[in-house]
């Protein structure tokens, strides 16, 4: 059935009024800020953690890699399919206050194993986050606005971040309050930022098109891979952000612990401040520009897509490197700070390739499946195996020579990044012809 329309604006979107479609944005991206606040802070609050709990670093990898992600992947795909068919506010709130309510639990944890399930807890609420969040964003805005919109959502990714950093340094108060405060602190406001949405947003009428190729065609998951696995630019972009992303996770969750053994005696709470400063300005801006220019010089050279993120890596592996050998503390701060605004690149372009190069018809199952090869290997893999490398070099090299070591090592995956985002570059350009050829 075709869709009814007043004045040319889609049924899901009359009678809203533009400040109300804002106020939701609004919410959503704090909402969605508050996704990666909890996320974030085992991996800022790890040291202290470590010290009351008695962990070693490969447990503590674990609590920060694949106890989080592996169910935040698996169950975002049910979630998503629940979103399609039941009321998007009551999941997001209920998901919202699962997550928020697991954090705040964390400050209760006695034992490993006790806050081992309160991060399951953790990434089971927060994979209940995005698609619903998506799916009304997409139904109150029009078409032409929808990329901004969604555009101002993500920026919840680089200030939910800054405020982990900027909510431990307060609450921390230079170390010597307890890291279960901080738990507590961005755990509560989330439950009642829930209540503030179950009570102001109301759910929007889903957007019905008319029938299409895309609506009336709609492949098994077998034949939805069986597609993507023919486009390789398509896996290319897939594994340079998840091998680069892998890196970036690591290192988002083990910076803290290493600076914390490395340079003894620092001001705890002024690092944590302008880490929040460098996540809310050199990696937002990364993001930005990695998007803009891609786009800017795609127009003249698809191969952009893939090359701008290989020279972006390439400038920022060596900071990463020279970062670990310095003995001077803010040298090696502003040179992570480096590594952070150029592996931003690659985020803009790795997305518009997953949804660029797939058929109309598999676009849902290629964001799923990017997102899936996404956080297994980087969310699961990189503080995981960092975690554990680290405990492993110890007896011989110590706790602080381990970790330097094991973020050392890092220089492997962002290699492998680069190569194949350079190896993408010699497939886009025919799959782009391709795509063209599709009328898709």
């Amino acid at each position: 059935m075709a869709q009814t329309h007043v004045e040319g604006v889609p049924a899901a979107q009359a009678g809203v009024s533009r400040s109300y479609r804002n106020y939701v944005l609004f919410i959503l991206t704090l909402v969605y800020a508050f996704n990666f606040i909890d996320r974030q802070i085992i991996g800022i609050l790890s040291p202290f953690i470590k010290a009351d709990l008695g962990l070693d670093d490969a447990q503590l990898g674990w609590l920060k890699g694949i106890y989080f992600a592996l169910l935040y992947t698996v169950m975002g795909i049910p979630i998503a399919w629940l979103a399609d068919r039941y009321s998007r506010v009551n999941i997001i709130a209920i998901s919202l206050t699962l997550w928020s309510g697991f954090t705040a639990a964390s400050g209760l944890a006695a034992n490993y194993m006790q806050l081992a399930i309160a991060r399951i807890g953790v990434g089971i609420g927060e994979a209940g986050g995005s698609p619903p969040s998506h799916s009304i964003i997409s139904d109150l805005f029009p078409k032409e606005k929808r990329a901004g919109a969604l555009a101002i959502y993500s920026l919840g990714i680089p200030f939910g971040v800054m405020l982990a950093f900027f909510a431990s340094a307060f609450f921390l108060q230079g170390g010597s309050a307890d890291w279960r405060t901080v738990m507590y602190s961005v755990g509560i406001p989330g439950v009642i930022l829930a209540i503030l949405l179950k009570f102001t947003v109301k759910e929007p009428s889903r957007t019905v098109s008319a029938p299409s190729e895309e609506t009336v065609s709609k492949p098994s998951v077998k034949a939805s891979l069986k597609t993507l696995l023919k486009i390789p630019t398509w896996w290319g972009m897939a594994l340079g952000i998840s091998f680069g992303s892998f890196g970036n996770y690591a290192i988002s969750t083990w910076v803290i612990d290493y600076y914390v053994r490395a340079f003894a005696g620092l001001d705890i709470t002024l690092l944590l401040i302008v880490f929040g400063i460098i996540n809310g300005t050199a990696y937002a801006l990364g993001v930005w520009l990695g998007g803009y220019i891609a786009d800017r010089w795609g127009k003249h050279n698809k191969k952009a897509y893939a090359l701008l993120p290989a020279i972006a890596l390439i400038i920022g592996l060596p900071a990463l490197y020279i970062s670990l050998q310095v003995q001077d503390l803010w040298v090696s701060v502003g040179l992570m700070a480096l590594l952070l605004f150029t592996s931003g690149s690659y985020l803009g372009p790795s997305f518009a390739m997953a949804q660029t190069l797939a058929p109309l018809n598999v676009r849902a199952m290629s964001t799923a499946l990017f997102f899936f090869v996404l956080n297994i290997i980087a969310l699961g893999g990189g503080p995981t195996l960092t975690g554990i490398i680290s405990q492993a070099l110890v007896p011989t090299l110590g706790e602080t020579e381990a970790l330097r070591q094991a973020l050392i090592y890092l220089v492997v995956p962002y290699a492998i990044s680069i190569v194949v985002f350079l190896w993408t570059s010699t497939k886009i350009v025919k799959d782009w012809e391709m795509a063209e050829a599709r009328g898709l």
